[in-house]
């Protein structure tokens, strides 16, 4: 009998398909989105060049990768990026802790710090190029100033949200010095320190296409560029839907690994 019970009750979804319901309703969101596109566009309000379908703005983005251009380009990009966040990143992660450890720093700098946040990182590049000149550094320069402010913002809020009753277990159980920041303070204040660093990077890409924007070269921001003067909608899209699809790999490959552990850390898994 409870095994005939046990045969007939309903048998919860596994996990396979818990896991596979979210991309199913993402795929039916962009399937409906693209279509909606694809509608509008061949409804013919605007003009094929200024408008395109989604066909015509993958085909683009197909044969300027076949080409060499869009990954010539995004390779250019990418490597400022990177050299501009890695700077930022150092920097924001040393003054970040000092500021949100030392009263007199947050006072003063920390003022200093929220402030120029709110200045749009395109108004640094007028002062970068009389600084550098109109080449890399400039670019760099603006790149770093873009991500820098939410970095240390970040980690000045995660090291300043920590509990006191983590620092004065620590202390009693002996940590002393840099300990107590590396294996209290920062693991304390990892969650708002990884927001910081995401929205460091989302700011470091717009820095980076607003400066490339002016400085001609091989780049994505040159290739915006190029299908604006040319009236060129397609490649415009087409270089937009490249950056989309970049930001995302990343996100995926290494924010979002580290973002699960924090969560899975913390209990919030």
């Amino acid at each position: 009998m409870a095994a005939e019970i046990l045969r007939n009750r309903p048998r919860a979804a596994g996990p396979s398909r818990a896991a596979l319901l979210p991309w199913v309703r993402r795929l039916g969101f962009y399937l409906a989105l693209l279509a909606l596109w694809e509608g509008v566009a061949r409804a013919g309000f605007w003009p094929p060049w200024i408008l395109p379908g989604p066909l015509t703005v993958i085909e683009t983005l197909v044969e300027g990768v076949q080409r060499g251009t869009f990954v010539t380009g995004a390779v250019v990009s990418l490597r400022r990026l990177a050299i501009g966040y890695g700077i930022s990143l150092a920097l924001g992660l040393v003054l970040g802790l000092l500021i949100g450890r030392i009263k007199v720093l947050d006072e003063t700098l920390g003022s200093l710090v929220l402030g120029l946040q709110a200045l749009p990182s395109v108004c640094w590049l007028p002062l970068a190029i009389l600084w550098f000149g109109l080449n890399e550094r400039a670019i760099i320069f603006v790149v770093v100033l873009g991500a820098l402010f939410s970095i240390i913002l970040g980690v000045q809020a995660g090291v300043k949200n920590t509990p006191p009753l983590y620092l004065k277990a620590a202390r009693n159980l002996g940590a002393r010095g840099p300990a107590v920041y590396t294996q209290v303070v920062l693991p304390a204040a990892l969650p708002a320190i990884l927001s910081g660093l995401k929205q460091g990077w989302s700011f470091a890409w717009r820095s980076l296409m607003a400066g490339e924007l002016l400085y001609f070269t091989l780049s994505l921001g040159n290739l915006l560029q190029i299908g604006r003067d040319l009236n060129d909608a397609a490649q415009v899209m087409a270089v937009m839907l490249l950056i989309v699809i970049i930001g995302v790999c990343i996100d995926q490959i290494l924010f979002a690994p580290f973002e699960r552990r924090v969560r899975e850390r913390w209990g919030l898994a």
